[in-house]
């Protein structure tokens, strides 16, 4: 009964915070510089006074503030995100028919730093003043340190130009025949260079995270009893001290989530990834407000179900969370 009145707590305060986005975001764009009109007569090749006036009264842009705010909550609440003034186009299948490629690329970027992460921290944990614990930390400092659009930029050099391993943009090559497998097969050698780029800089915390809680954890008391019980380090590692040092590196995962899936709109604009990231760099330029506000709402949401299912995946890996006040 606790864990679902927990829950449903949970679940009213990410509506609440949905809600307090839709608001502060659609503030910000109404108070910045611009009309919105005037970038649409533009794309029109120009217009007269009376013309602007209509397309203000079309897109409801000739009420006040507090109607147009109150007017697009409520359509957002009946799951229309309105229509884009540069594509011409519902915003939802806009946002729909990019989504997929977007959380492809966030979650196969978070899934990759945290593994790897994890097993670089773990290992370099065992032997602190190893070989590769040097190797850890200098690779955290320099993967902290750069910029992701920069690192991208290497690889696309390196692996795309130079080796010409992988493709330089896109995520499929329409030339490509075959079946689901060849499809897939196609789809993953686009994916690899934006994948790596994304986790870079996420796998360097999450691999110096590691190394310092397991570091921590193979200190403690009950530690150092297994060991006198006469457990092989592997079990000593795997089967006790790994689950308590999980936990920082999944809480910190959740926390980075919306720096992932801010990092994919640099990453996607470097490769050409046809995700949200790239519509929201096409709509920023042409000041698509309702595709801007569109792709910032579905971010909000993205955001926040990572972070309830990081409080889920944290209490399967510590029960004694979901008991906790």
């Amino acid at each position: 009964m606790d864990q679902l009145r927990s829950t449903l707590i949970r679940l009213a305060y990410a509506v609440m915070l949905l809600l307090a986005v839709l608001v502060l975001n659609f503030s910000m764009l109404h108070l910045a510089p611009g009309d919105v009109v005037d970038t649409i007569a533009q794309s029109m090749g120009g217009a007269d006074e009376t013309v602007l006036n209509q397309i203000r009264a079309d897109y409801g842009l000739d009420q006040p503030f507090l109607v147009q705010l109150g007017r697009y909550v409520l359509r957002v609440l009946q799951f229309d995100l309105g229509y884009s003034f540069f594509y011409n186009q519902p915003v939802t299948s806009l946002i729909l028919e990019r989504l997929p490629a977007t959380l492809l690329l966030v979650l196969s970027a978070q899934i990759l730093a945290l593994v790897v992460g994890v097993v670089l921290g773990v290992f370099s944990a065992r032997r602190p003043n190893g070989i590769l614990s040097h190797f850890v930390t200098f690779f955290a400092l320099f993967g902290y340190s750069a910029p992701v659009f920069w690192t991208g930029i290497l690889l696309l050099i390196a692996f795309s130009l130079k080796i010409q391993w992988f493709p330089v943009a896109g995520m499929q090559d329409v030339t490509v025949e075959g079946g689901f497998f060849a499809h897939a097969l196609d789809i993953a050698r686009h994916l690899v260079l934006p994948m790596v780029t994304l986790a870079s800089i996420f796998l360097a915390l999450y691999s110096r995270l590691a190394r310092a809680t397991m570091m921590e954890v193979l200190g403690s008391d009950y530690v150092r009893t297994a060991k006198a019980k006469g457990l092989t380090m592997r079990d000593v590692v795997y089967k006790h001290a790994l689950k308590n040092a999980l936990a920082p590196v999944i809480t910190l995962a959740g926390l980075q989530f919306s720096a992932v899936v801010s990092g994919a709109v640099l990453v996607e604009t470097v490769f050409s990834w046809p995700g949200l990231g790239t519509l929201a760099f096409q709509s920023i330029i042409a000041r698509d407000t309702p595709t801007i506000l569109g792709i910032l709402f579905f971010s909000a949401l993205v955001v926040i179900v990572g972070n309830i299912l990081t409080d889920l995946a944290l209490r399967l890996v510590d029960p004694r969370i979901g008991g906790r006040r």
